[in-house]
């Protein structure tokens, strides 16, 4: 009673290139939220540094370690972390819009696949 349908391999072969499009896409996606979720933090403890005297004794953790460290060091480190997280963000973008592109077009492309043709 139900007919089976066999897709083309060309067809398959979008239908798979388009998973693992999709599939890349929600890594990067994740990846650049994990980052604006670090920068975030980062700016956070740039903001609590900035507020507290030159002289102030500061720890930062390495690890299971609490290591004392000075202000101008602690800052340098962090300015250095976010703009690193930045750059980082930048390229996912472009990756992700890349990424995005590339799915509009096979998407279409497998519309075009998938039209039933018309009788004749």
């Amino acid at each position: 009673m139900s007919e089976e349908v066999r897709l083309p391999p060309a067809v398959q072969e979008r239908l798979l290139r388009l998973q693992q499009l999709q599939e890349t896409l929600q890594t990067i996606l994740a990846q650049k939220q994990q980052l604006d979720l670090e920068i975030l933090e980062i700016d956070r403890a740039l903001s609590e540094i900035e507020k507290t005297p030159d002289d102030v004794v500061i720890y930062k953790s390495i690890g299971s370690l609490l290591i004392r460290t000075n202000k101008a060091k602690v800052t340098s480190e962090l300015t250095e972390r976010k703009e690193i997280a930045t750059m980082r963000v930048s390229v996912l973008t472009k990756q992700e819009e890349r990424l995005r592109s590339q799915i509009k077009e096979l998407q279409e492309k497998l519309q075009k696949d998938l039209r039933p043709i018309p009788p004749t």
